[in-house]
């Protein structure tokens, strides 16, 4: 569909590229995608620039790879100044003063309105505790979205008004299929990071294994916990876990169609893509419920929700779901049902009315400007 537009406004999206694993680059890759689509010119501005061969080596080096990365970044920002509006992906924390911020003080120097597109289910912390490094810099923001109801009542208790816009799933990349029969065969899709809580479904797909001799597990990701999960599984002495490293965007509809429960123990989480994913591919899922996931999945009529940092309470919701497989596809069923509003067709038409009022906004302070000039 092409967007019936005088004037075609230039987007520049500044955020991650697929270099980086993680929901909010697929997000960004995607919505840059359905926006070139819808008829707007996107510029997509990675706050990862590509090194140049004779830096690879740097990459290696943590520190150092992060200022070669800002001595990159930062003059790339310079393309900002051929927008008329800029988007911002924003996470929480260091990554938030290292990016974002940068990206917000040029657009504000170059006159350009910003969207600032927060998506981490870590900003109950980050607004809370980081005051100064945060609070004067969101003043200057003229919209901020965010794709969940949650994340809405965390930055109205700061007193923003915030607007919220899902995160969008391609359904047709993945396959709906009814697991028939349902068999033991989990999979685990988040990086390995203290607040997604892989350990925790490692540790109850340890208790459904004593049940299910033949059970197994795959968990894709990557990330600082790497060696400490693979040594847990092997103190536990746990056989059927399979560490699938970091998938490509592309391979994960075969790596969620070759498996027939999904598991996922966030201890902290927004609206991850994971489940989305899960949901289109027609996985029953046991969660956590934390961040916007209770909104997502429905206890008891669209999945099974579990308490946190209780691996035995995962364990025996992801058997009930096996005791049961028809309640487990009606499950799943119902969940599908309820993706269309992540769908591009539901969410477009935000997207579009929100650059069109600052389109309007950017005109009226131009015409204001060009009247004091002139006077």
């Amino acid at each position: 569909m092409t967007m019936a537009m005088t004037h075609v406004p230039t987007i520049a999206m500044v955020a991650p590229s697929l270099n980086i694993l993680g929901g909010q680059a697929v997000q960004a890759t995607l919505l840059a995608t359905q926006l070139r689509d819808t008829g707007y010119d996107v510029d997509y501005v990675p706050i990862d620039p590509s090194f140049p061969s004779w830096m690879d080596w740097l990459r290696r080096l943590p520190y150092l790879r992060t200022v070669a990365n800002e001595g990159l970044y930062l003059p790339s920002l310079l393309r900002l100044r051929h927008a008329h509006i800029v988007h911002i992906y924003s996470a929480s924390y260091w990554s938030f003063l290292l990016a974002p911020l940068p990206a917000l003080l040029m657009a504000k120097r170059l006159r350009k309105p910003v969207v600032l597109n927060y998506h981490s289910g870590e900003a109950e912390d980050h607004l809370a505790h980081w005051g100064s490094l945060i609070h004067p810099w969101l003043k200057l923001v003229d919209e901020i979205v965010v794709p969940s109801e949650y994340l809405r009542g965390v930055f109205a208790v700061y007193g923003y008004r915030v607007r919220v816009i899902h995160n969008t799933i391609e359904t047709d990349r993945f396959r709906y299929r009814v697991r028939e029969p349902l068999r033991p065969r989990f999979l685990s899709i988040r990086n390995f990071e203290w607040f997604y809580g892989v350990e925790q479904t490692i540790r109850a797909f340890g208790f459904l294994k004593t049940r299910y001799p033949d059970a197994t597990l795959s968990i894709v990701g990557a990330g600082s916990q790497d060696a400490e999960l693979k040594g847990l599984c092997r103190s536990l002495g746990i056989s059927g876990i399979r560490f699938l490293g970091a998938v490509k965007p592309a391979e994960m509809p075969s790596v969620h169609d070759s498996a027939d429960i999904f598991l996922n123990s966030s201890l902290i989480d927004n609206q991850p893509l994971s489940i989305l994913e899960a949901v289109a591919s027609g996985l029953p899922i046991v969660s956590t419920g934390v961040g916007d996931i209770a909104n997502m999945i429905e206890d008891g009529v669209s999945g099974l929700i579990v308490p946190e940092r209780e691996p035995a309470a995962m364990a025996a919701a992801a058997g009930l779901l096996l005791e049961q497989p028809d309640r487990a596809r009606s499950m799943a069923s119902r969940a599908y049902r309820r993706l269309d509003r992540y769908s591009w067709s539901s969410v477009r038409s935000q997207w579009s009315a929100l650059y069109d009022e600052m389109m309007m906004g950017r005109s009226h302070i131009e015409r204001r400007e060009a009247i004091r000039r002139s006077a």
